[in-house]
């Protein structure tokens, strides 16, 4: 029922920045949380960062301090803006959504790699 697109993923050397962005369409009107996941070769899908409706944020630790994310509720959009980059935040992100249903959707993915 929701539609994500995600957006600005690309290839950065060590140190440099990226901003993604997710835009939902569809069902938009029972979001709850917003949040980017990602996925490295060979590893687990990991949470990077959330955000809920009322704005609280949650972030993994390896990103902490680095990572900020918000969410334009007007636009119907989340974002991840990606500072001090390393290689092992090379991964495919994922923008997520879940309802207050507890129904979660996924975006397709975005690349983002890092050179060393």
């Amino acid at each position: 029922q929701v539609q994500l697109v995600e957006s600005g993923g690309g290839l950065v050397q060590a140190g440099g920045s990226l901003r993604l962005s997710c835009a939902a369409s569809g069902s938009i009107f029972s979001i709850d949380v917003m949040g980017w996941y990602r996925q490295a070769p060979g590893k687990q899908r990991e949470l990077v960062a959330l955000i809920t409706s009322g704005g609280n944020t949650n972030y993994a630790d390896s990103v902490k301090g680095r990572f900020t994310i918000s969410r334009d509720n007007a636009k119907n959009t989340v974002y991840l803006q990606m500072n001090s980059l390393k290689p092992e935040d090379t991964a495919l992100y994922y923008c997520n959504t879940r309802n207050i249903w507890s129904q979660v959707s996924w975006g397709q993915g975005t690349q983002v790699t890092v050179s060393s």
